[in-house]
């Protein structure tokens, strides 16, 4: 069916946008979209509930292969991003029981990726995504048009990180291969006090 599939998230308690992106040949398609929403007068521990059950029912079809996050900014209003943390968490939750990989962008990067501008507007992410990237019936709602932003995003960068990640270990590796013989020879033996 798909080569690869991604479900996109904006995390959020109000209000979540789910979508999922997939590469078809060459071509990059919006599967679908959703927005999940939960009334302001339910205890907050039930509105996670119900963004966890909306993300494990999104992650049974059309099984993407990972999940990408929109990483919450922490602004002025704690108490806002605090609820944006532990929707995020719910959302890792449930992709660490589907035992999907999961990678989080901050929302410049995910500009960038899309539009090419860090400090895009949500109608210029919306209209880049449908004029530049090509994809039909990106939904006009904010927080789904923002996940499927996410999804292309990751579509995009992951490969890039996972080669920043293969690098960033065979230095590390190479530098401890360098360090630990020299650390080894300069190591001398400890006397030992209470043997006589």
């Amino acid at each position: 069916m798909f080569e690869r599939a991604v479900l996109g998230v904006d995390p959020g308690i109000a209000t979540a946008g789910l979508a999922v992106v997939a590469m078809e040949g060459r071509a990059t398609v919006l599967v679908w979209s959703t927005t999940v929403r939960t009334s302001a007068g339910v205890d907050e521990a039930l509105r996670l509930r119900v963004l966890y059950g909306a993300v494990r029912d999104a992650l049974a079809e059309p099984h993407p292969e990972s999940v990408a996050v929109e990483r919450p900014m922490w602004g002025r209003n704690v108490g806002s991003a605090m609820s944006v943390a532990r929707a995020t968490g719910v959302v890792l939750l449930a992709a660490a029981d589907a035992g999907l990989p999961v990678d989080e962008y901050p929302p410049l990067e995910v500009k960038m990726a899309v539009t090419g501008i860090g400090n895009a507007g949500k109608d210029q992410v919306r209209q880049a995504l449908l004029r530049t990237h090509g994809l039909k019936d990106v939904p006009a709602q904010p927080d789904a048009a923002d996940a499927v932003a996410v999804a292309l995003c990751h579509i995009t960068q992951s490969p890039l990180r996972r080669l920043h990640r293969e690098a960033a270990r065979a230095d590390v590796a190479e530098a401890l291969a360098k360090v630990t013989p020299l650390a080894m020879a300069g190591r001398r033996r400890q006397p030992r006090w209470d043997a006589e």
